[in-house]
């Protein structure tokens, strides 16, 4: 063997980070496009924020669950700290609290922001389950008070932005945390957090195996259990009586929320009282979304809640919001797995520009600068090959017209239209796919 002989590394997929071919990578495009134009056009503002957070903004609000990337230099210097101090985010929640705080005196309150960009979390791969993942958030954040009515808003803005998607029917379900709290303060239970996180396990795992580990791990008597249990699976709300105040007033929230969503179809919103979210800091209404079309997949699409306080960690003030997100790889790669996410175009392209000869290039140029300005995506041919070349080259790429822009001084401009295979004499000046 040659000494001079060239190591080659065959690289192979790194389990749980999502890498895409042009075809499918353009219908993500699509889909966070359409999203960001729902966001926006209910007066939502982007933001993005670092990649990386200092270790103690991550664990400032007690996520000690989650299995946080930490960076670390490989050539680190032998007197480096050998504490990692910044970690990779793992939702943007937190890094919103820390923005929020840090430029509180530069917001306009009720501060709506949007945010779409890729988290990590040390999670174990499976399908809809990724280490690195793209999340799509809304929040809205107000200063002491915030109206009830953007918790209706957060569920209408979600059903706009998946309604336009290809992903069939789907329902977005709504609890208020206070009802379930408040049955809990009246049965005397002080261990809140877990019974709460339990509950909610109950689209998963089943009532009698909550019933089990309520009992086991929480140590509820049958009684507190019957009466938990029944009310987190009762969907009707006229039929719960209220025990005390805080009850009451998370019914009458959840009605307010309802009673605003009556627009939407019936399949789309539904007051499930099994709805609690495991994490503790939401204190009200809470949203859990599952795909009607693929009961097969269990696991909430999209998620959120209201939460009383939260930049407490960061600013001496009450900052109460509202926020939902949608785990868009979640979704995405659920799609794909059920043949929902087909490409066919390799490229962006509404024309390939066809190069007659070298003679010519510049002529094809100015055509191709002509159609972009007027809003046409445009790839010019890189070599005078022939066209039969040419075409085929647009054939691979599905590009869906070829424009032939004269051969000679005397010649005129021709486009193909390459779904139907019709061609004619037309203007870069006026033509219109």
């Amino acid at each position: 063997m040659s000494k001079n002989k060239k190591k080659i590394y065959k690289p192979k997929p790194v389990s749980g980070f999502s890498e895409w071919l042009p075809e499918i990578r353009m219908i993500e495009q699509q889909w966070l496009d359409h999203i960001r134009r729902v966001f926006e056009s209910y007066g939502f503002t982007s933001i993005e924020t670092p990649s990386v957070e200092e270790i103690d903004v991550l664990l400032a609000k007690g996520e000690t669950d989650k299995e946080i990337y930490t960076l670390t230099r490989l050539q680190a210097d032998p007197d480096d700290d050998k504490e990692a101090r910044l970690g990779l985010h793992f939702d943007q929640t937190v890094p919103l609290a820390r923005y929020t705080a840090q430029h509180f005196n530069d917001l306009v309150f009720p501060f709506k922001r949007y945010q779409m960009q890729r988290v990590w979390r040390g999670e174990r791969p499976q399908l809809g389950r990724s280490r690195e993942f793209v999340q799509c958030d809304i929040d809205v954040i107000n200063v002491d008070h915030l109206p009830l009515h953007f918790d209706a808003e957060m569920p209408a803005v979600i059903y706009e932005a998946l309604d336009g998607l290809d992903i069939g029917r789907f329902q977005i379900r709504i609890s208020n945390r206070k009802i379930l709290l408040g049955l809990l303060e009246h049965l005397g239970i002080d261990d809140t957090i877990a019974v709460t996180r339990n509950v909610d396990k109950i689209e998963k795992l089943g009532r009698d195996e909550v019933h089990l580990i309520l009992a086991k791990e929480c140590g509820l008597s049958d009684e507190q259990i019957i009466q938990i249990l029944d009310l987190a699976t009762d969907s009707v709300l006229a039929d719960i009586d209220p025990l005390n105040d805080q009850m009451r007033e998370g019914l009458d929230e959840l009605n307010f929320v309802m009673d605003q969503l009556s627009h939407l179809p019936d399949h789309a919103i539904k007051a499930d009282l099994s709805i609690v979210r495991g994490l503790d800091y939401y204190t009200g209404t809470v949203y859990e979304t599952v795909l009607l079309d693929h009961p097969e997949f269990t696991s909430s699409i999209c998620s959120g809640g209201r939460y009383d306080d939260l930049a407490g960690s960061f600013i001496n003030k009450r900052l109460p919001g509202v926020g939902i997100s949608i785990g868009f790889t979640r979704l995405f790669e659920v799609m794909q797995n059920f043949g929902k996410v087909q490409g066919h175009r390799k490229g962006p392209a509404d024309i390939l520009m066809v190069l007659p000869s070298e003679d010519r290039r510049a002529d094809a140029s100015e055509t191709a600068r002509l159609l972009r300005r007027r809003g046409f995506k445009v790839e010019q041919y890189h070599a005078p090959q022939k066209i039969g070349k040419q075409l085929a080259y647009a054939e691979k790429k599905a590009i869906p017209f070829v424009w032939f822009p004269p051969f000679d001084d005397d010649g005129k401009h021709e486009v193909k239209d390459m779904n139907t295979g019709e061609q004619s004499e037309t203007s870069p000046d006026n033509w219109t796919a």
